[in-house]
C-alpha cells in the first residue's frame, strides 16, 4: 500500500540522518551558528523556492514568533514574502537575482542565510550565496544528497540522503525544527 511505502520511506530517511555522526555534528554547528549571530544583534534569513519558499518561510516564523515558549522574537525573515519586490526584480533584473539583489540591501557581515533547495541548483539561491560570501554571511545549504553547484558555496551543508523531493523536504523541516528548537533553548532557557 503506497500510504505504508511513503511513511517507510520518510522513517528510513530520516533514519539515515540519525545514524550520520557528520550530519548531528553539522546541525549543531549550524544552531551554534545561528544563535551566535542572534547573540551579536545579527540576523537569520532563510530563501527557497516553491514548497522550499513555505518551508524557509515557516523556519523564519519559528526564530521571529516562537517556537515552543514565549520569549522575545528573533530578527528572522523569509526573503521572499515581499511579492511587490519579488515580481519588480524578477521583472526587471531576472527571477535569479531576487535573493542575491535583496541581500545587497539588507544582509550584514554577521548574518547567516539559509537556503532550502532539493536539488542544491536553484539559481536565485546559487547567485545569493555568491553575495553572501562576498558580504561576509555566513551561508547554510539544506540541500539533497548531491548538494548541486550550492555544495562549493555553503559553509554548512545538510545534504539530506535521498534524492526523492518530498522525502528531502519532510526531512528538511524535521531539521529546521531541531535547529529552532537548540536556538531557542540557548538563548532563552527555560528555569526548572
Amino acid at each position: 500500500m503506497r500510504i505504508i511505502e511513503s511513511i517507510t520511506e520518510s522513517i528510513e530517511v530520516k533514519q539515515k540522518i540519525l545514524t550520520s555522526s557528520f550530519l548531528i555534528s553539522e546541525i549543531r554547528k549550524i544552531a551554534v551558528a545561528c544563535t551566535s549571530a542572534f547573540s551579536r544583534g545579527n540576523k537569520v534569513l532563510f530563501c527557497g523556492n516553491g514548497g522550499s519558499a513555505a518551508d524557509a518561510q515557516h523556519l523564519a516564523a519559528e526564530l521571529s514568533g516562537r517556537f515552543y515558549y514565549d520569549r522575545p522574537p528573533l530578527p528572522s525573515e523569509a526573503l521572499h514574502v515581499n511579492t511587490s519586490y519579488l515580481t519588480a526584480v524578477a521583472n526587471d533584473y531576472s527571477y535569479d537575482e531576487v535573493y542575491a539583489r535583496l541581500l545587497k540591501g539588507m544582509g550584514r557581515e554577521g548574518d547567516v542565510l539559509v537556503g532550502l533547495s532539493t536539488s542544491g541548483n536553484s539559481n536565485n539561491i546559487i547567485r545569493a550565496f555568491e553575495v553572501a560570501r562576498e558580504l561576509r554571511i555566513t551561508t547554510v545549504g539544506l540541500t539533497g544528497e548531491t548538494g548541486g553547484k550550492m555544495a562549493g558555496l555553503c559553509d554548512f551543508m545538510i545534504n539530506i540522503p535521498s534524492i526523492d523531493t518530498p522525502r528531502i523536504q519532510e526531512s528538511q523541516i524535521m531539521v529546521g525544527h531541531i535547529i529552532c528548537e537548540l536556538v531557542e533553548s540557548t538563548l532563552f532557557p527555560k528555569e526548572g
